[in-house]
């Protein structure tokens, strides 16, 4: 009887070990998942981010756009509204009315057209996508030819930051690019 008795505590601790093995198992697996969907979530912030700042550029190349005198692309009303100084502001994904806002949303960029619809740009993960756009400073071009350098030619150079969200999430992804174009110089 006594080998019995044994044999059932040795059988429970068994069956106790596989029993920890098995929950410890499971819950690891939960959070790789987790962490996986995290990742996953981050990647398509990240890409409405960066498809925020191509639709600034998309808008600033549109011909329909820029031979159209009652529409300003992204860089001339940024050019035209406040300037920016990074050294005392920093700008924020959600600084309202401060900048020029311009959305992509899941109707895409369309040619001819000022992108200031705040919408969903991925509808079935409920993502946005959005720009703030501004003025730095006029500068001479660094590294131009003497064509461009003794001429009315200057390099406007601002910043654009293109914000990306998943919805329901509240981390905003966010990725920032300086541009220098070429433009007329101020007198």
């Amino acid at each position: 009887m006594k080998q019995h008795g044994l044999v059932m505590v040795f059988a429970l601790l068994v069956l106790l070990s596989i029993t920890i093995l098995g929950v410890g198992a499971v819950s690891s697996s939960l959070s790789q998942s987790k962490m996986a969907v995290s990742m996953q979530q981050s990647g398509l912030a990240f890409d409405a981010a960066e498809t925020a700042i191509a639709g600034v550029f998309f808008e600033s190349v549109d011909s329909d756009v820029l031979t159209d005198n009652t529409k300003n692309d992204a860089l001339t009303a940024a050019r035209q509204g406040k300037v920016l100084d990074p050294t005392v502001e920093a700008m924020s994904c959600f600084d309202e009315n401060e900048w020029t806002d311009r959305y992509v949303t899941s109707a895409g960029l369309t040619k001819g057209e000022l992108h200031t619809v705040d919408n969903t740009y991925q509808a079935a993960i409920g993502s946005k996508s959005w720009s703030k756009t501004a003025f730095i400073r006029e500068q001479a071009c660094r590294g131009s030819s003497n064509v461009i350098g003794g001429s009315s030619i200057s390099c406007h150079v601002f910043v654009i930051r293109g914000c990306g969200q998943v919805q329901n999430k509240p981390n905003v992804v966010a990725n920032t690019l300086s541009a220098s174009v070429y433009g007329p110089a101020s007198q």
